[in-house]
């Protein structure tokens, strides 16, 4: 059996946007076909919002628009096999992304782990991500240790990487999350997995198997 070929993507994204945690789990199932590495670029979408959280109705959208998005969120996580929470509020992600970046150090199993938890944490438990102690019990239910925590909120270093990634989406023309970058293909929002197998495997020059 060969060996799965190599691929590097990158994606711009936030744990409050629930289409990003769709597109996660969508990326994922490349895993099958491809050994992926992935930069997750992560992105502050509501700067704004408050760590005590708000309604998603103060985000500015219309009421019609708003309908329409959690329509299609709701019909985007029944294909993907997940029940979210009622998506009614949203919160501050600063310092769960700084929390992110602090812990890709780590190595893959612990970040992923918390990646993923932050997701889950937030969009499936309906946790607000942008309270310290929520975040604190987070990082250590995922082995990320309590140093590695407080760094990730003092280091400047963190927030450095943060505004790197903002800067890296504004020079892109990047207006929304999650955006996948792989290849010489862009793909923004929870594309359907097709769209980033095909884009996967122009890519990495690998064929595209017969109807």
């Amino acid at each position: 059996m060969t060996d799965k070929p190599h691929l590097q993507v990158a994606v711009l994204s936030d744990y409050i946007c629930p289409f990003c945690y769709i597109g996660y789990l969508r990326l994922e199932k490349l895993r099958q076909h491809f050994q992926l590495a992935v930069n997750w670029a992560l992105v502050e979408i509501h700067p704004e919002s408050p760590v005590a959280g708000k309604p998603v109705t103060e985000l500015g959208y219309s009421s019609a628009r708003l309908d329409g998005l959690l329509d299609d969120l709701d019909a985007l996580a029944r294909a993907e096999g997940v029940e979210l929470a009622p998506h009614t509020f949203t919160t501050n992600s600063r310092r769960a992304l700084l929390l992110a970046e602090a812990s890709k150090p780590l190595g893959a199993e612990i970040f992923y782990r918390l990646h993923r938890r932050l997701f889950e944490s937030f969009l499936l438990d309906g946790q607000n991500i942008g309270d310290t102690q929520v975040l604190r019990a987070l990082a250590a239910q995922c082995g990320v240790p309590a140093q590695t925590v407080e760094q990730a909120w003092e280091d400047p270093a963190y927030e450095q990487r943060l505004q790197q990634n903002l800067a890296a989406a504004v020079k892109t023309g990047t207006t929304g999350t999650p955006t996948f970058f792989i290849g010489e293909e862009r793909l923004t929002g929870a594309v359907p997995v097709d769209s980033l197998l095909t884009a996967a495997r122009s890519a990495a020059g690998t064929p595209t198997p017969p109807p």
